[in-house]
């Protein structure tokens, strides 16, 4: 990892709080680990929307023991299905995100209320491109330290495997962090929840809804339902095309992740950084 020089202010700003919010993902956590001895004072989030995975809670838990401090759990006053019958049935998805305002940003920002804050991002410098989706409250600054500092994607897997926490149970069938049902999910994890949770699958797909008045039609993934993915041929023909995409990316190059296999079915699509970092 390369330091870069720049004019960014120091880690000791005592006018701030300083506040990290760990999805339970690979980078926010490599954050932590790297901040752990620059930010004493560092505050650790999770916004726990109730809809996570157990290997979530339990990744949770062995980064509390690693950096010896406690993670503050954030809970929003209403859960999800509050807001899915407040939004009468209509599931969040990339374009109203309304899961990530209500049950993310909302409690967060609740949680800091007025107070000056150094919100501690963890986009790597590898990814300079990335925007994401984090508050907008201009009380908080948000901070890049992997991106001022040359951080990448192998300086990220370096800091936790020394660390000896490695990567969430989930990294082997899921790209990403967040709740089990994310919208952001490409169809082979969706079989990979099928596969790892089915208790979980059926209850995302409980989710969806057709409405008989209007004819509209909910579902997580655009034009396919979470009943119509189950089936066994179309299981074995996401898991054909996904065998495919990862025999071409591992022929083009060495340094593949797992998100890279997955982004080739829907790439204009961007996380919600609160979420997936």
């Amino acid at each position: 990892m390369k330091s870069k020089k720049s004019n960014i202010p120091s880690y000791d700003d005592k006018s701030c709080r300083h506040i990290l919010s760990l999805s339970g993902g690979k980078d926010s956590t490599a954050l932590a680990l790297y901040m752990r001895d620059r930010v004493p004072q560092m505050e650790y989030v999770f916004c726990d929307t109730g809809e996570e995975l157990a290997e979530t809670y339990d990744y949770l838990l062995k980064i509390e023991a690693q950096l010896g401090v406690k993670i503050t759990k954030l809970n929003p006053v209403r859960r999800f299905r509050h807001y899915l019958d407040l939004y009468r049935g209509v599931l969040p998805d990339p374009r109203t995100r309304w899961c990530t305002r209500m049950l993310k940003l909302r409690p967060f920002e609740e949680y800091i209320g007025d107070d000056p804050v150094y919100l501690y991002v963890g986009i790597r410098a590898d990814e300079p491109s990335r925007t994401g989706y984090i508050s907008t409250k201009p009380n908080i600054k948000p901070r890049f330290p992997f991106v001022e500092d040359g951080v990448t994607h192998r300086d990220v897997l370096r800091l936790l495997n020394n660390s000896g926490l490695g990567l969430p149970e989930y990294y082997t069938w899921r790209s990403r962090s967040g709740c089990y049902f994310c919208f952001f999910q490409q169809r082979r994890e969706w079989i990979g929840l099928l596969e790892k949770h089915p208790n979980l699958y059926w209850k995302a797909a409980d989710f969806e809804k057709h409405d008989q008045t209007t004819g509209n039609i909910f579902t997580w993934i655009e034009n396919e339902s979470l009943h119509d993915l189950a089936k066994p041929e179309r299981v074995e023909q996401i898991k054909a095309d996904y065998d495919r995409r990862m025999r071409r990316s591992k022929a083009s190059r060495e340094d593949i992740t797992l998100r890279d296999i997955f982004s080739p079915e829907n790439t204009d699509r961007e996380g919600c950084l609160v979420c997936h970092l």
